[in-house]
């Protein structure tokens, strides 16, 4: 049951990874260079990546 948890865990940390990257992206080619946002999506990626990481390994575990 346990596994099951950490795999769907690492799925929706996955899903942050990917939303922060379009999300980064989006914002670097944005036209109005003045409009800078107030969400740190890179950092957000990062540390989801190793929620990833670590929920994978832990899925794995166990």
């Amino acid at each position: 049951m346990d596994q099951h948890l950490m795999w769907a865990a690492d799925g929706v940390a996955i899903g942050i990874v990917l939303v922060a990257g379009l999300a980064d992206w989006k914002r670097s080619r944005r036209t109005d260079l003045d409009d800078s946002g107030w969400m740190p999506w890179r950092g957000i990626q990062i540390v989801a990546i190793f929620a990833a990481i670590a929920f994978a390994i832990l899925a794995m575990h166990g």
